[in-house]
């Protein structure tokens, strides 16, 4: 059965990655700083990738952001991974971020010490305690968010973490980006905030570089709205700025907001 959604995305392509994280770069900025003007304590999910490097690394270098009242998550970690290990992606943002900035806190999902479950159990606690105000993300090459695999994601999923199994093409991904050093030394589980936690933060920053998502990029965009492309939840949120390179948005028609009416399952 075909639904005709409308919606509104904000959509930029820059003409190098460079420019690109400049551009994401300064919409979290903006974003940040107007959200701390209004309350004491901002609430951010992180993506921690290669993929977020320079969006971070501008929000890094950024003198207007008061990181002392940002609590900071993350949105996933593989099941069994040391924090210390330079895998992790709790130990991505430390290198990445926190290793000279100051926040009010960082919630580790430590995967490696405690039962997975458990580890779901009281993470989701910590996120639920409050709202999200922004989430700092990417899509990966099969079009999921977090680690939300097509395979594993459900747009309408009542839980907010859980325990994931990666496919094949997630794994080689970890590859590419060069966090391992072949397919089978990457992990085949991992825990994930779900897609409803991920589309509950009031804004999204999303930013995808490089040709291998491109093709990602265009069936999130273009694609039906379902768990097949899990990135495609992201054209149904109110606030989504989404930022592509030259080589991840080739093909995509180069305007900044698009307003249109798309069929989906």
């Amino acid at each position: 059965m075909n639904t005709t959604l409308t919606y509104s995305m904000k959509m930029t392509i820059a003409p190098s990655r460079k420019e690109m994280g400049i551009a994401a770069g300064r919409c979290g900025e903006e974003l940040l700083v107007s959200l701390l003007a209004a309350k004491e304590t901002v609430r951010v999910i992180m993506g921690s990738a290669p993929s977020q490097d320079d969006v971070l690394g501008y929000l890094k270098a950024s003198k207007k952001i008061d990181w002392s009242r940002i609590e900071v998550f993350h949105m996933d970690e593989y099941i069994g991974i040391s924090a210390d290990d330079k895998a992790a992606f709790s130990n991505y943002l430390d290198r990445t971020l926190f290793n000279t900035l100051k926040v009010k806190a960082f919630h580790k999902i430590l995967a490696e010490t405690k039962d997975p479950q458990a580890v779901c159990d009281e993470y989701s606690k910590l996120l639920l305690a409050e709202p999200i105000d922004v989430v700092f993300l990417g899509i990966g090459e099969n079009g999921h968010i977090a680690f939300n695999d097509p395979d594993m994601a459900d747009l309408k999923d009542p839980l907010a973490m859980k325990i994931v199994s990666l496919d094949d093409v997630c794994r080689m991904q970890q590859v590419h980006d060069g966090c391992f050093k072949t397919f089978d030394d990457v992990p085949k589980q991992a825990l994930s905030l779900t897609v409803p936690t991920l589309m509950s933060g009031a804004h999204l920053v999303c930013t995808v570089p490089t040709a291998k998502k491109n093709k990602a990029c265009l069936r999130m965009i273009m694609g039906s709205i379902s768990a097949e492309c899990p990135a495609t939840a992201m054209r149904l949120h109110p606030d989504c700025n989404f930022f592509m390179d030259n080589e991840s948005g080739r093909g995509v028609a180069e305007f900044e907001t698009v307003e249109t009416v798309l069929g989906a399952k």
